[in-house]
């Protein structure tokens, strides 16, 4: 009852702080006119009339008196009903626990499978970074080789342009004109003959 009381005062007392106290204070800010801060200064000040007024009824008398008669009244109703409630809630109880140790158990056992789950991923996880470490040598190699490779064309072409320069024009005509003597030499050989 004691909560009830107090919970109004304190909602009224947080609505003046956060409402009308900054509020007022800037209201460009919040971007308000003057009519929706008389409202809210209306709002506020009825809502503490209000608050009033039911502070002034529990705390009459009156209001107490018949609280306490209807506390009564609950507690006879509750003495006859109160080993039925506990038998039942006691079943209750024991349901929910059955129901979480099933709970568990189903959970228990799907760690398990993850578990599980982890340990192949992780196996798998450690064949594939040994096999790109393989991979990576044989890269490594294979980079070598190309580079060995690369070497050896880089001395065949030197040396094919050696010889492309050694057969120069003056002595390819040379070569040309001692062929053609040659070639008359044989026609003549084969006419004579």
């Amino acid at each position: 009852m004691r909560a009830f009381r107090l919970k109004p005062c304190w909602l009224v007392s947080f609505g003046t702080l956060t409402g009308s106290g900054i509020v007022e204070s800037n209201p460009g800010k919040f971007k308000l006119g003057d009519n929706e801060l008389q409202e809210r200064r209306a709002f506020v000040e009825q809502t503490r009339t209000s608050v009033q007024e039911m502070k002034d009824q529990l705390s009459s008398p009156s209001a107490v008196a018949q609280a306490e008669k209807k506390s009564k009244q609950g507690q006879e109703r509750s003495t006859g009903l109160e080993a039925h409630l506990v038998s039942a809630n006691s079943r209750y109880i024991q349901e929910q626990q059955e129901q979480q140790q099933l709970i568990i158990q189903e959970q228990d056992e799907q760690l398990d499978l993850v578990t599980g789950s982890i340990r192949v991923l992780k196996d798998m996880s450690g064949r594939i970074g040994d096999e790109l470490d393989e991979q990576a040598v044989m890269l490594g190699d294979f980079g070598d080789e190309m580079d060995q490779t690369s070497s050896r064309m880089d001395s065949v072409l030197k040396k094919l342009e050696k010889v492309s320069h050694m057969t120069s024009s003056r002595r390819q005509w040379c070569v040309i004109g001692v062929l053609v003597a040659i070639l008359l030499v044989v026609l003549i050989l084969i006419i004579v003959l």
